[in-house]
């Protein structure tokens, strides 16, 4: 989470949609940048709107605007899939370097999920519960028109560093599996779809 207090803008960190890239490339012009521990840096609309929206609001005498990125709902599971089979992952029972992707979607798919499948949803991520979520939420495939905001905004040029890159790996899916994914992130596809 990054927040800026002069031009009255906080980002939120969506998992999965670069969000290490762009608070590598932008930490030293926020007044606040917030990238440990991970429950932190990954602070929900819903967290933001009730306990750090307020606060900033009321001190500055002005609302914040509230941006954050969504991901294509298959592609940032497919995110998700991919920085788990990484080597690198300490706990076996997150790993999914033992799985293809139509058997990470099928657990993701039900209930309970396995710990290697608990990703939660973009949904839930930017869902308040409330009227009012996220002032602009820009599509991750069109990170550019987001780049554009941020440096008229912020008034200066942002280049963005290729951070925390996934390994390669397919991402087919059978028939039945694609269903099971429209169906258990339907909030997600709708909520992309809505997107300009």
């Amino acid at each position: 989470m990054l927040v800026f207090w002069e031009q009255r803008l906080a980002f939120l960190a969506t998992p999965k949609t670069g969000t290490t890239a762009i608070e590598t490339a932008l930490e030293s012009l926020a007044t606040v940048s917030v990238q440990r521990p991970p429950l932190l840096k990954h602070t929900t609309v819903q967290q933001y709107r009730q306990f750090i929206g307020p606060y900033l609001d009321s001190t500055a005498g002005e609302p914040f605007t509230l941006v954050a990125l969504m991901r294509e709902p298959r592609a940032w599971l497919g995110s998700w899939f991919r920085h788990r089979q990484r080597e690198d992952v300490v706990e076996a029972a997150r790993s999914t370097a033992h799985l293809d992707f139509d058997a990470f979607v099928r657990a993701y798919a039900s209930d309970p999920q396995p710990e290697f499948a608990a990703v939660s949803s973009q949904a839930r991520f930017l869902d308040s519960g409330e009227a009012r979520g996220v002032d602009r939420l820009f599509r991750y495939e069109a990170i550019d028109l987001f780049i554009d905001f941020l440096e008229e905004r912020l008034g200066c040029e942002i280049i963005l560093p290729r951070l925390n890159v996934s390994p390669c790996a397919p991402l087919d899916l059978s028939a039945d599996s694609e269903e099971s994914l429209r169906n258990v992130l339907s909030r997600d596809f709708d909520l992309y779809a809505s997107l300009d």
